[in-house]
């Protein structure tokens, strides 16, 4: 058994980080059961000159740079959901989905609308990209005007990943949100809704601001947080009796300390519900050698534990980490827009 067998065989849902076709395909021959895009992702591979076919396609039919990028966007997404659309059939809609994130942009504190022109931009967005795709989840940020939208959503049929979380109180907020609208639903049977929590962001965070952990702590507190909102999760779908899981992403698992093994937030939460690794981070679990067991269910000392609580603020964390979070995507976004404006003025002839 490799080793990304041994923690598929530990009850994780191994997912990828990546709509890349190639490294989709090569993933899901390794076990790989659905997938997760950003705009992150979606610009880093238009950049390669991959497509520059389909680009230049779009260009010459004069569509506006934005539809341009969606309409990419979308067929990349749409790639990846075939090739995961059998494991769907096969797990009756427990499995095989990919994520379609909604526009960065709206969360621009430059660009964006007012707080109701963004929920309801949400809403529309949400219902208009999930039609027609059985397995595509949509993506929709932890932030005031996304958590606001949920509810809709989730009561017109839209199966969500929520993302962008990184406290208790976002998720919370967002799964209550989420239940009512499944309640408006008039059946359950296709619901289904996913928490993505970010994790190595949040160790990033404390090793900035708040260097005086112990060696025990530091490092620590994203597991930690990661692993209280998962049994949460576990506790409060327990008696809901939905057909389908209501389950966690732990997501941000490649390790931003080069001291760190590449493995320990995959390790840390073998067992249950979704990891959603960058690739490098399954090419490493998988060259490692490691035999993964579950571990979901382990928590460090109650002194670590008690350290963090007193240590660590996390009303601080959120805000910090939040609009870092909006602008590692709204980045990207407006990167990809003026990327294919210069398609387009590579191809408009000069007068």
């Amino acid at each position: 058994m490799s080793s990304l067998q041994s923690l598929i065989a530990s009850g994780t849902k191994l997912w990828l980080d990546s709509i890349d076709p190639d490294l989709v395909r090569a993933n899901r021959a390794l076990g790989a059961t659905g997938a997760t895009s950003n705009p992150v992702i979606v610009a880093g591979l238009l950049k390669t000159g991959r497509f520059d076919d389909q680009l230049d396609e779009l260009v010459l039919q004069g569509a506006p740079d934005d539809v341009i990028a969606w309409k990419m966007t979308d067929r990349l997404v749409t790639d990846a959901e075939r090739v995961f659309h059998p494991v769907w059939e096969q797990t009756a809609g427990n499995d095989g989905f990919v994520s379609f994130e909604l526009d960065p942009l709206l969360e621009d504190p430059g660009l964006g609308p007012s707080h109701e022109e963004r929920v309801q931009r949400y809403i529309d967005l949400g219902c208009r990209w999930a039609s027609g795709h059985d397995n595509r989840m949509i993506k929709v940020p932890a932030t005031p005007a996304g958590l606001d939208a949920l509810e809709e959503l989730a009561a017109a049929g839209v199966t969500l990943n929520v993302t962008l979380i990184f406290t208790e109180r976002q998720y919370f907020a967002a799964r209550d949100a989420v239940w009512r609208g499944a309640q408006r639903r008039s059946s359950l049977k296709s619901f289904k809704s996913v928490y993505s929590i970010f994790v190595s962001r949040v160790d990033v965070y404390t090793e900035q601001h708040v260097p005086q952990l112990s060696a025990d702590a530091q490092g620590m507190v994203g597991i930690v947080n990661a692993k209280r909102i998962w049994r949460a999760n576990q506790q409060f779908w327990s008696d809901k009796k939905t057909p389908r899981d209501q389950e966690m992403i732990f997501a941000s698992t490649g390790t931003k300390n080069p001291e760190d093994p590449p493995t320990k937030y995959v390790a840390a939460f073998a067992g249950s519900d979704i990891e959603t690794n960058p690739p490098a981070t399954n090419d490493a679990v998988e060259a490692s050698g490691l035999e993964f067991t579950r571990q979901i269910d382990q928590m460090p000392a109650i002194e670590v534990l008690d350290e963090i609580d007193e240590q660590v603020d996390m009303a601080h964390l959120e805000r910090v980490l939040m609009d870092e979070g909006i602008q590692k995507f709204a980045d990207p976004q407006k990167a990809l827009l003026a990327l294919i404006a210069d398609k387009r003025s590579d191809l408009t002839p000069t007068p």
